[in-house]
């Protein structure tokens, strides 16, 4: 074989890309990011330490820091996580054809199941009052926004006539109230899903916003 055909065949390298070395990461951090939303799903956000979520991946507490930093920095990624499922989901429905009503169940569908699944539990189970008061503010103001959305569909229900009129403000916070439980009584081994239990509780409270004969 001519010496340069041998020097220009490329050997296998034992180096990782870039890519890959990006993806590594972003697994890792999605690793580190579940089992801690789990640990304080299941035992709180005080009585949670960083030392049992490392534990439970048979890695280092300074690994956790390294991925995600301190606690609260921890907590406030799992919350961020589910707040953006939330407002995915009421982008979402707001697109959607069909009425006020119509859009606003398909809404709350999602709501309902989002908040039974991990991180989305961990938004419902999370009080501002533990957080710092930045943290606390941008919390806040997140749900805000999700609740605003709510509010607007109830709105549009009533103008176009697919629901009764109600107070909107008063209306979102019982349907918040009552669709933000499940987050604490689900059980993932029960006999209904998710999506079964959501429908259920959604036909069963906007039976309430019909209108009337």
């Amino acid at each position: 074989m001519p010496k340069a055909a041998a020097i220009d065949r490329k050997l296998p390298s034992p180096f990782r890309t870039k890519a890959e070395r990006a993806q590594d990461r972003a697994d890792k951090w999605e690793a580190v990011l579940l089992a801690a939303v789990r640990m304080f799903n299941a035992r709180g956000y005080h009585a949670a330490s960083l030392d049992d979520v490392a534990a439970s991946l048979g890695i280092s507490k300074p690994t956790i820091y390294h991925y995600l930093g301190n606690k609260e920095q921890v907590l406030i990624e799992c919350v961020n996580r589910g707040l953006s499922l939330l407002q995915e989901a009421a982008d979402r429905a707001e697109g959607l054809p069909g009425n006020g009503l119509d859009r606003l169940r398909a809404f709350l569908c999602l709501y309902a199941q989002i908040n039974m699944d991990d991180f989305g539990r961990c938004v419902i189970r999370t009080s501002d009052e533990i957080l710092s008061m930045d943290s606390a503010t941008q919390f806040r103001a997140r749900k805000r926004d999700i609740d605003n959305v709510v509010r607007r569909m109830i709105e549009q229900g009533i103008a176009d006539g697919s629901m009764a009129p109600v107070d909107p403000r008063f209306a979102s916070f019982v349907l918040a109230g009552a669709l933000n439980w499940p987050a604490r009584w689900h059980d993932p081994d029960g006999p209904m899903t998710p999506e079964q239990i959501a429908g259920q509780l959604v036909d069963i409270l906007l039976s309430g916003l019909a209108p009337r004969s």
